[in-house]
């Protein structure tokens, strides 16, 4: 059940991230802002791909445990997880870009709906597929992944952050001090303490 359930949840975000892309560079053309690291970013991306399921399949096998208490929770966080990153992803539209740097024209500030729970829904919860994946099919691979996302949001949330900060100045700094960058209910944490 595991690699079906995993494969469905990936496969229709991948097919919806598929025809977004295919559509939205046809409907609504986007002009890059700052430096083009896409190329860099593929190339460095397959070097490690490659390198960690060469050490994830071998290793991290014997560590896996696929008791029911930890399939079960990682299989509702990856459904859940991915319903929250296909609404995040709707509620963008047109505005969805497959780069962090890059804007369409007539971009808006997005802050309703997913974005009111966190400023990066997608990768809010693209993280919590991963984390639901690794679960739900053990570690090995899946935690290979969960390293290579890791490392992917750290390093393109900044990129949309300034973007966002250089195109909405006041609306963005307020924004961002009311809604959490990643985790939602961070920001409640925050305010109690």
């Amino acid at each position: 059940m595991a690699p079906i359930a995993t494969g469905i949840c990936w496969g229709v975000v991948l097919a919806v991230w598929l025809v977004g892309a295919v559509y939205g560079a046809r409907k609504a053309p986007g002009r890059r802002q700052g430096a083009n690291t896409d190329v860099l970013w593929r190339v460095g991306a397959a070097i490690v791909v490659i390198l960690l399921l060469r050490l994830g399949r071998h290793d991290l096998r014997r560590a896996t445990d696929h008791s029911l208490w930890i399939e079960l929770p990682g299989l509702v966080l990856l459904v859940a997880s991915t319903v929250f990153t296909l609404w995040a992803r709707f509620s963008l539209g047109r505005m969805w870009s497959a780069t962090p740097n890059v804007l369409r024209a007539g971009h808006e500030l997005r802050t309703d709906g997913p974005y009111a729970v966190t400023r990066h829904p997608i990768y809010t919860g693209l993280y919590g597929m991963l984390v639901g994946t690794v679960l739900l099919n053990g570690l090995g691979v899946a935690l290979a992944f969960l390293v290579i996302g890791t490392v992917v949001l750290a390093t393109r949330i900044p990129v949309e952050e300034r973007l966002m900060s250089k195109t909405f100045p006041e609306e963005y700094a307020r924004y961002r001090e009311r809604v959490p960058r990643l985790v939602p209910g961070l920001n409640l944490l925050r305010r109690s303490h």
